[in-house]
């Protein structure tokens, strides 16, 4: 369309929401730099991120650990081992078992070299383990096999000393999120500064007349003392010499806003592969599917942790002798125990078909055996006699 030239053509005025910011406004007030830079303490201090690695490394380190020594087809535990007793008891002086396993976790999911853990052997026995800071212990790898070698206090050491857990590429999971994170962290501190101004944005005080550059400053100043802040939020505005308050436009009560922060928890939820429920977003939870994601958890988030754990675990803390047929395994038992009454009901179907015997559900629990408990029979078809022959048992069931 062509306006005529003695007619100015329309002015189109875009409406412009603060409760969904863009980026460019975002930096516009100060809440994200151009790089969208972002540190590893500050991205901790994005709650979304500190849950994700909070409940990977704690539930990995919460489990039942155990050191098993092939005999025949079978498998034992071995009770008493240098390496097991350090990680399931105190690793050195000042950290326990527990501790340990933890930080070798978050480590590997917020560093991009992996979490790194000095091994003090005496006679080729481990007798501690130190995860050191990390200008202390450094690891370089090889351009071309990726082999690495390690350095402690400038000095080499020998990898056989160096435990070294991380994750499949070269790069962390924090590391790969750095973006998202950056984005989640810039809005929450838009968040922060929108609302600790007693949720009123900036506005524009007009004014019929000039009030010069002293008369603007003593106005501005006036006006954030007497409104400004908490505790001055509600307060009735009183305004003189013709001057009117024009509040710019806010829609974050509209969910805009609100569903654009919920949408970079799911990016972080992706990034450490965790179900967002976990991470405390409940949008779409429900009783039917919270189970199933608690499933995916260890299979899909955990379990691939343990592996890298009892890796690490077998190459530093056994000899060469011992790999032959010893391994560290973590115990997913617990991972899978539901409440009271499914586990009775689960119980009782695998008594009674005879695949466990009561003694071997008991020692699940921790509870001490029973004299008969190692018979594997039908209480149901003849509960004074669990030790019943075939034959006895099927003339009960036709009787």
């Amino acid at each position: 369309m062509v306006w005529p030239f003695n007619k100015p053509a329309p002015i189109i005025v875009e409406q412009k929401s603060l409760g969904d910011p863009t980026a460019e406004e975002l930096m516009l007030f100060g809440a994200i730099s151009s790089t969208t830079s972002i540190g590893n303490a500050e991205a901790l201090s994005v709650p979304a991120v500190s849950a994700a690695v909070r409940i990977i490394s704690e539930a990995a380190a919460s489990l039942d650990l155990k050191l098993k020594r092939k005999v025949g087809d079978a498998e034992q535990d071995v009770a008493d081992h240098p390496g097991l007793n350090l990680l399931t008891g105190q690793a050195n002086g000042w950290t326990s078992g527990f501790e340990l396993i933890r930080d070798l976790v978050a480590g590997a999911l917020t560093k991009d070299s992996g979490a790194l853990c000095w091994v003090t052997k005496v006679n080729g026995e481990p007798r501690e383990l130190i995860i050191y800071r990390d200008s202390i212990v450094t690891v370089d790898e090889d351009d071309k096999t990726g082999e690495p070698k390690y350095r402690i206090a400038g000095q080499f050491a020998s990898s056989k000393n160096i435990m070294r857990v991380r994750g499949p590429f070269t790069k962390c999971p924090l590391s790969m999120a750095r973006s998202a994170i950056a984005t989640a962290s810039a809005m929450e501190s838009y968040a922060n500064s929108l609302w600790s101004n007693g949720a009123r944005p900036g506005g524009t005080i007009k004014v019929p007349g000039k009030l010069g550059a002293d008369g603007v400053k003593t106005m501005l100043a006036g006006w954030k003392a007497a409104f400004g802040g908490k505790a001055n939020a509600g307060k009735t505005a009183v305004l003189y010499e013709g001057a009117s308050y024009e509040q710019m436009s806010l829609t974050s009560v509209d969910g805009q806003f609100n569903e654009s922060r919920t949408f970079q928890i799911l990016e972080i939820a992706r990034a450490f592969r965790v179900s967002p429920a976990m991470l405390y977003e409940l949008t779409r939870a429900t009783w039917n599917n919270a189970e199933s994601q608690s499933k995916d958890f260890v299979t899909y988030t955990l379990s691939p942790w343990l592996k890298v754990l009892e890796g690490a675990f077998n190459r530093v803390l056994l000899t060469d002798e011992e790999r032959v047929d010893h391994r560290f395994a973590f115990d997913l038992d617990d991972t899978s125990q539901a409440d009271l009454v499914s586990r009775a009901t689960a119980y009782s179907s695998l008594i009674t078909s005879r695949v466990y015997s009561p003694n071997e559900l008991r020692a699940w629990d921790g509870y001490a055996p029973y004299e008969g408990g190692n018979e594997y029979a039908n209480p149901a078809i003849d509960v004074a006699r669990p030790g019943n022959d075939n034959q006895s048992q099927e003339a009960a069931v036709a009787a």
